[in-house]
């Protein structure tokens, strides 16, 4: 049994979270990670209302009673969802624990504290980590440039980007990015961090609610397979490199405006592939840790591999490298 700040302050068994994600953050993930033992997120833009939002927390509960969270990410946007609405239905479903990402945070951390709830923000910085941090968040999830989605500007690997939290940020601190087996785990404990957030390595499970061909893609995927999209309109994101993901690419390469690629990277047409198997139909969001899965466990097995392999790890493997002490003479 691995027991971390996170652990006990968030009431799981082990130090492992599924993150929020776009269209698999959903009870049919997040029940089995929960009864796993670690903690999952559903996302709440996933579902299309906040009654929906409401159903499928109620849908989780039905499948078990352990620990789970909610996902809200604040995006900037021409027509935003009704964030206040969203909160709302959190809010009032009695959920206990929050991750929030995304744009100025403060109103819906403000609000979510002032009911309660145990907050976790995701950032990409250490300066950003820091003013989470002086908004009140109970813990950090640090998003090292290895990861899925979006690794923001600055570039930096996990490698760096935990330590340099780790000797800043005073809350507990999840490592996230490049994350997918027990030696992960333990380095992530080594580097400083609480835990570690692993998003594409759950998308690779029996349970996780996508087509099977996006399953197999990722097995057979190495650590190059992904594209960085949007750079020349600062607002990066690492997808999966497929037939879509390289022409927004080369198009950017030309200068031209996002308008030019908005209809190849549009949500609906994303989904459309997560349903059908058409792995080049739009972009989906994978990371670089597509180079450490070799197959589709279920989450059980996964997290209880993770769980061995790191205390292996750590009781065997570090604690045989340290020499005795000297026996005085």
């Amino acid at each position: 049994m691995i027991r971390t700040r996170f652990t006990e302050a968030f009431g799981v068994e082990h130090p492992i979270v599924q993150g929020g994600m776009m269209w698999v953050g959903t009870a049919d993930l997040v029940a089995p990670v929960a009864e796993a033992g670690a903690l999952g997120f559903l996302t709440a833009l996933t579902q299309p209302t906040p009654e929906a939002l409401t159903k499928e927390i109620d849908r989780v509960r039905e499948r078990t009673d352990k620990v789970f969270g909610v996902n809200l990410t604040i995006l900037p946007s021409i027509n935003p969802p009704p964030y206040a609405e969203y909160r709302r239905a959190i809010i009032e479903s009695g959920i206990g624990i929050v991750e929030t990402a995304g744009y100025k945070p403060q109103e819906h951390v403000d609000d979510f504290k002032a009911a309660g709830i145990k907050v976790i923000h995701k950032c990409t910085a250490v300066r950003h980590a820091l003013s989470a941090e002086r908004m009140g968040v109970d813990a950090i999830s640090i998003d090292g440039f290895e990861c899925a989605g979006h690794p923001g500007e600055d570039d930096i690997p996990g490698l760096i980007l935990i330590p340099a939290a780790a000797d800043k940020v005073k809350v507990p601190i999840l490592a996230s990015g490049g994350f997918g087996d027990g030696r992960g785990l333990a380095a992530a404990l080594a580097l400083g961090a609480d835990g570690i957030n692993m998003g594409t390595r759950f998308c690779a499970t029996r349970e996780a609610p996508i087509h099977d061909n996006f399953k197999a893609a990722m097995v057979a995927n190495d650590e190059r397979a992904t594209e960085l999209i949007f750079r020349s309109y600062r607002n990066s994101a690492r997808v999966a490199r497929n037939r879509i993901a390289e022409q927004v690419v080369a198009i950017e390469r030309e200068g031209r405006p996002f308008e030019d690629v908005a209809a190849l990277v549009k949500g609906a047409r994303g989904r459309e592939g997560l349903v059908s198997g058409d792995i080049d139909h739009g972009i989906w969001t994978a990371g670089m840790v597509q180079g450490l899965i070799h197959d589709v466990p279920t989450v059980r097995e996964l997290v209880e591999r993770i769980v061995d392999e790191a205390e292996a790890i750590i009781a065997r493997r570090l604690a045989a490298m340290l020499a005795p002490e000297p026996v005085p003479a």
